[in-house]
């Protein structure tokens, strides 16, 4: 309405414009007031174009640290702009737990202890679905403790300690590494076990049943779906779309997407500054 009384000012009055709209003069002008006042804000097109290019996956937090690079900014104010905008994160966190059968576990040594002090120094690997038009794909992820960093992963169409083993040989040998995995056959298997001794790293799982012992690649994977299967609506697509999907997602995740924990900075960004 208020773009429309501007367009005519001058043809007709605003007592004139006001009668046809049967509104009140008051009325008029105080919604003229508070529609200067949303259009002025510098920071709504700038938070706009950031909620963009980050496709509505970061809340008012993350566009607040983004912003902070450039300016002093209340995080207030950028949820206040971000609601009124319709500007809030669309992302819905789902959680899957993939199943295992045990042969031969080890022992739980990571304890749940999330941190490491150097790179490469704690890992954690797990496999999840990504489901699309009646098909499954599978993804098996490590990552590095340290700066959250996805250090080897592959997809294929079927779950199998050959599937794993690919996505362990792409490590370098890691002599006192420590590598997490919940309790699944692939990673009880006397092959995949016998591939992580040659490299020099020690295996840890999580206790049976217990899948908060591995809430760190979990919650990645979780992550990954939720801000690019939920968030983009994939139900029919090819498997070629999801791989690239993937993939990016995986570029996207360790170069540019800031982690509070990690002061508002990418995994990669974090380790190379830690150097």
């Amino acid at each position: 309405m208020i773009p429309w009384m501007e367009s005519i000012r001058g043809e007709v009055s605003v007592s004139q414009a006001c009668a046809w709209l049967g509104i009140p003069r008051a009325t008029y002008y105080r919604w003229k007031a508070a529609y200067g006042a949303k259009h002025t804000e510098p920071e709504v097109e700038r938070i706009r174009n950031l909620c963009k290019q980050h496709k509505f996956r970061y809340g008012y937090r993350k566009i607040t640290a983004l912003l902070r690079k450039e300016q002093t900014i209340n995080h207030k104010r950028v949820q206040r702009i971000m609601q009124r905008e319709g500007l809030q994160c669309r992302v819905k966190v789902k959680k899957r737990k993939l199943a295992g059968q045990p042969a031969h576990t080890a022992e739980h040594l990571l304890k749940r202890q999330f941190q490491a002090d150097a790179p490469m120094q704690k890992l954690v690997t797990d496999i999840t679905y990504l489901t699309f038009g009646g098909k499954t794909l599978y993804l098996s992820s490590i990552l590095d403790l340290f700066n959250g960093e996805i250090v080897a992963y592959s997809i294929a169409d079927k779950q199998d300690t050959a599937f794993v083993l690919d996505t362990l040989n792409q490590l370098p040998d890691l002599p006192g590494a420590m590598l997490h995995s919940d309790q699944g056959s692939v990673y009880t298997s006397w092959a995949y076990q016998e591939a992580v001794k040659g490299k020099g790293i020690t295996m840890s799982m999580s206790r049976k049943g217990t899948p908060a012992d591995n809430a760190r690649i979990e919650s990645f994977h979780s992550t990954l779906k939720s801000e690019t299967f939920y968030l983009e609506g994939f139900t029919c697509t090819t498997t070629a779309i999801v791989e690239q999907t993937v993939r990016d997602y995986i570029t996207y995740y360790n170069s540019i997407r800031i982690q509070t924990k990690l002061n508002n900075q990418s995994p990669i960004d974090f380790r190379r500054l830690a150097a």
